[in-house]
């Protein structure tokens, strides 16, 4: 009425509870909580372009809808409830009233409106996050006051909220990783700008927010859509851009509404003399280009625009001129006389470019017209075909060849090894002394020892040193031992020998094979010896090679974001000093990897490792004797090993740069 704009929402039924009202200012709206209400909008935004109103949306979630008027500007207005009415007025405008769609009512709920009035001291009491029953994250900001101003926008992937003039405590200002509760919210991070409380909400997915405040609880909502409602907005997605229209007509020639689209347009039409018929449409706020593309399908029509001329015609009339052009096009080529040209090429290899300028699904070359020759001396392509077909072929070939991007690969085979061996072992026995004359005799066998088998002490008296030994545990890798006569027992003397070695080893081999290649090619390094093997044959005996190397083989792919692809294979391969064939030959020791990873220009890999160690205890003992505490340590000799090994295979990729040459 007057110089206002009436919204009037119709609900099925009267309307018992006082909807919740709210402004805000950037950007301009006006916006209803009708609690206990859901929408019976076919559409969830209906259009409006009447005074400062734009358009209206209604949305719904838990018992609630959400009705929000968007504004040109902020500006006074009234709610009133009439029976089963809602009518916002917005004061100020010079339109009739539009009315929405209704309504449907639910169990309403009384509810106070809300005012957008803003007191001093106002804070952040508490923030929250929840998940609802049907999946939808649900952020809570607890105010101190509950007149505080929201200004909520939408930027891209997130969700800004700012609580105007609104302090936040220290305790509070932090992110919030809500990812774990599988709802369309993933972070939430809530800062101080200045004197007001910053949010950002970071989302993921489809889905459909809103913002309601019950006293001092305000909650952002975000529901995942329905894969329903997915697919309903897919199917709704807007394809076209040009500038909005309305039109309305009854009955209007074809050709007349394309010159007010041509107008409309500023584009230039021309119109094929089939184009006839009448046609009735009314579009409401649509894109000119989707007002065009409706009319041309209605009337079997189509276009073809270029640059800014639009030509119009009957489709089959559009196939049959391009059918034409192109048939025109074939016989211009087929008449049109050849030419040679001479292409010297840089890189690439002259042989592979003709190869591929004749693949046959390629049709790079006129058929039946067109040739290409190799001059492989000068690395020269002759081509013969129309000026039209040489000049794509330069452009091909100008593509093609180029140098190709190399790399170094640097690898590193390292083999660390400790090892650690303790033994300790004893042998005793008896000798007899004698003067010159006696009949010599022993109690025990006879054992080569360390002192000297016979030694006169003087003239008619002699010792026999020969060890008698009794035990004979002796450490086996000890070089030397101490022999001790500690007693004598009548004519016999107590000889004992003592026996320990201790050995400890450290080493490290590394081996560095690198190599530099073009990418896409493989490259082989590899450094050793050859062992001779014996086989045997109708033919006799022949004498064969096996490699006992370091390898390293390698394909890298240069991808276009500078990274590397590489296929490896890594080995190496020792002459075995343990594993030796019946005639002597001696086996090989293998280690080798074979892989493909992905790397960064320039990144150090670690391919594989293996980490082996070997661990001894031996004890030999005279049963029993050996087995008696603390005597028995002259009865048994014992042995302990520890040996460790370790191998890790490291490579870089590092790609050269044109300007650089490798040294």
């Amino acid at each position: 009425p007057g110089s206002s704009v009436q919204i009037i929402l119709t609900a099925e039924r009267a309307v018992t509870a006082q909807p919740k009202v709210f402004t805000t200012d950037n950007p301009p709206r006006i916006v209803l909580d009708l609690f206990g209400m859901t929408s019976g909008l076919e559409n969830k935004t209906q259009p409006i372009g009447v005074g400062m109103a734009r358009s209206v949306t209604a949305v719904e979630a838990e018992g609630r809808t959400r009705v929000v008027v968007n504004l040109i500007k902020q500006i006074g207005n009234n709610i009133e409830v009439d029976e089963n009415r809602v009518i916002v007025t917005i004061v100020g405008s010079s339109e009739p009233a539009v009315s929405a769609a209704p309504i449907a009512p639910v169990a309403p709920t009384s509810l106070q409106p809300a005012r957008v009035v803003r007191e001093s001291g106002s804070q952040i009491a508490g923030v929250d996050f929840r998940r609802g029953n049907l999946g939808e994250g649900q952020v809570i900001l607890q105010l101190s006051d509950p007149k505080a101003v929201i200004d909520m926008r939408q930027e891209g992937s997130r969700v800004v909220l700012d609580v105007l003039k609104t302090q936040l405590p220290d305790q509070f200002a932090r992110k919030y990783d809500v990812s774990d509760f599988a709802t369309p919210v993933k972070m939430v991070e809530v800062s101080a700008r200045g004197q007001n409380t910053h949010v950002e909400i970071q989302t993921a997915g489809e889905y459909e927010h809103l913002a309601f405040q019950a006293d001092g609880l305000l909650t952002v909502e975000f529901r995942p859509l329905t894969k329903r409602e997915k697919e309903e907005i897919e199917r709704k997605r807007d394809v076209f851009t040009g500038e909005r229209l309305s039109l309305n007509f009854q009955d209007i020639p074809v050709r007349s509404v394309l010159q007010l689209l041509a107008d409309f347009t500023d584009l230039n039409l021309v119109t094929s003399d089939n184009v006839q018929g009448q046609i009735t449409l009314r579009l409401q706020n649509v894109p000119w280009d989707q007002a065009l593309d409706i009319i041309l399908k209605a009337r079997g029509l189509s276009m073809r625009q270029n640059g800014n001329v639009i030509m119009v015609a009957p489709t089959q009339e559009i196939n049959q001129r391009e059918q034409l052009e192109l048939e025109a096009m074939k016989q211009v080529e087929e008449l049109a006389p050849l030419q040679f040209e001479y292409i010297q090429l840089n890189y690439a290899n002259a042989g592979a470019i003709k190869s591929l300028l004749k693949d046959k699904d390629n049709e790079l070359l006129t058929p039946g017209r067109g040739s290409v020759t190799v001059d492989k001396r000068t690395n020269t392509l002759l081509l013969k075909d129309t000026a039209s077909k040489l000049e794509s072929l330069r452009q091909v070939i100008q593509r093609l060849d180029v140098p190709v991007r190399q790399v170094m690969i640097d690898s590193r085979v390292v083999i660390a090894e400790s090892n650690f061996s303790k033994e300790l072992g004893v042998r005793f026995g008896f000798n007899r002394s004698f003067t010159s004359g006696d009949t010599f005799f022993t109690l025990a066998g006879a054992q080569t020892g360390h002192i000297r088998d016979t030694d006169v002490i003087a003239p008619g008296i002699s010792v026999d040193t020969r060890e008698n030994l009794m035990v004979n545990l002796p450490a086996p890798g000890a070089t030397s031992g101490a022999n001790l006569l500690i007693g004598k027992v009548g004519s016999f003397l107590l000889q004992l020998e003592l026996s320990a070695m201790q050995q400890e080893g450290r080493g490290e081999i590394v081996s560095n094979p690198r190599v530099v290649t073009s990418d896409n090619e493989t490259a082989i390094i590899k450094q050793g010896s050859q062992i001779p093997y014996s086989t045997v044959s109708q033919d006799g005996t022949n004498t064969v090679f096996k490699d006992a190397v370091l390898k390293l083989e390698v394909t890298p792919n240069i991808t276009p974001d500078d990274r590397v692809i590489m296929k490896l294979s890594i080995s190496r391969d020792n002459p075995s000093t343990s594993v030796a064939a019946a005639d002597g030959t001696r086996g090989i020791d293998t280690r080798s990897i074979d892989t493909t990873v992905l790397v960064d220009n320039g990144e150090t890999v670690v391919l594989g490792g293996v980490f082996e160690r070997t661990l001894a205890n031996t004890t030999n003992k005279v049963p029993f004797l050996g087995d008696l505490p603390v005597l028995g340590l002259f009865f048994r000799s014992k042995l302990h090993q520890d040996d460790n090994r370790e191998l890790l295979i490291f490579v870089t990729p590092k790609i050269l740069k044109e300007s650089l040459s490798v040294r």
